[in-house]
């Protein structure tokens, strides 16, 4: 399994365009170490030859750009090697990627019924991916069942690989309108998801409301575990004046604090931890600081645009 990482920050990147915090400020002047960071999106492949996105970020252009592993195959003259893209949510960063791959290409969508209805009945903007022959094909995700899915034509052969979508709660984004929100199931509104290959697997979850035994075991038993980690702390957009939500009011658990992420999530795991959905506020991404230091001592990464994990 080959899975980079072509995004690795929240909602807005790092720096924000609009954004004077310490972090942006510091970075634009030059007076922090740090490195900027595109909207959070990896992609992976299960072969090296057909790749999948998880999640579609308004980055996404430049970042297909930026990769090699997703251009064009050789000799065609239209075509991608992306073969599909699973929605974690349906939160605008989450989605609204699509719209760049638009260009009269086939492909499959991954996403519980609920972010289906949203995103096909909320956006009526999205029709234009089904402007392909033959048109975009839709796949329903269930929390807590087993997605198997299979290169080839022969139903009896091994999965390539296997997905499990979990519920992580949360909830539905605020311009949904009340009259749909009545009809969605809210444990479809938020899912972290489990992808395994034989005997190896990665969980992905940029958005974690709070600690949870289903998807912390999950994660925990993983190879590679990348977890939310878009805020610091708990009162974070409070005491930098860049909101007046604290984290987990946003649907994020915060990595510091005695419920922390850090302090929660298992010391046993053998799992790899990659923190990924960094927001431009978070003091982890000035290199020199004492939560970056606090983070690595910890035994976790930080996600970087680029990065590449293999297994």
């Amino acid at each position: 399994m080959q899975i980079k990482i072509l995004g690795s920050a929240a909602g807005g990147g790092f720096p924000q365009w609009n954004c004077a915090c310490p972090n942006c400020s510091g970075f634009r002047s030059g007076s922090i170490q740090a490195t900027a960071r595109t909207q959070t999106q990896i992609a992976f492949s299960p072969d090296g030859v057909v790749w999948f996105l998880v999640g579609a970020s308004p980055d996404l252009r430049t970042q297909i750009l930026s990769t090699p592993q997703l251009a064009p195959p050789g000799g065609e003259l239209t075509g991608s090697p992306i073969g599909g893209i699973f929605l974690p949510s349906a939160d605008v960063d989450s989605f609204m990627g699509l719209l760049h791959l638009r260009e009269f290409q086939t492909f499959f969508l991954f996403a519980t019924p609920a972010i289906q209805k949203i995103v096909q009945t909320e956006n009526r903007i999205f029709d234009v991916l089904h402007r392909a022959e033959p048109p975009v094909q839709w796949q329903s995700l269930s929390p807590g069942g087993r997605l198997a899915c299979r290169f080839g034509e022969d139903p009896s052969a091994p999965p390539t690989f296997i997905c499990s979508p979990i519920s992580v709660g949360g909830s539905f984004p605020d311009y949904i309108s009340t009259e749909l929100r009545r009809s969605l199931a809210s444990q479809e509104s938020v899912i972290a998801l489990r992808f395994e290959q034989g005997a190896k697997s990665f969980f992905f979850a940029p958005s974690l409301p709070d600690i949870s035994g289903e998807w912390l075991k999950a994660a925990a038993s993983s190879s590679v575990a990348f977890l939310d980690a878009t805020f610091w702390s708990d009162d974070e957009l409070l005491s930098t004046g860049r909101g007046h939500k604290t984290a987990r009011e946003m649907g994020h658990v915060p990595l510091s604090g005695r419920d922390g992420l850090l302090a929660q999530f298992p010391t046993d795991s053998a799992a790899r931890r990659v923190l990924i959905h960094i927001n431009n506020t978070n003091p982890i991404l000035d290199e020199n600081s004492a939560e970056h230091r606090a983070v690595r001592d910890a035994g976790f990464e930080i996600a970087y645009d680029g990065m590449e994990v293999t297994f």
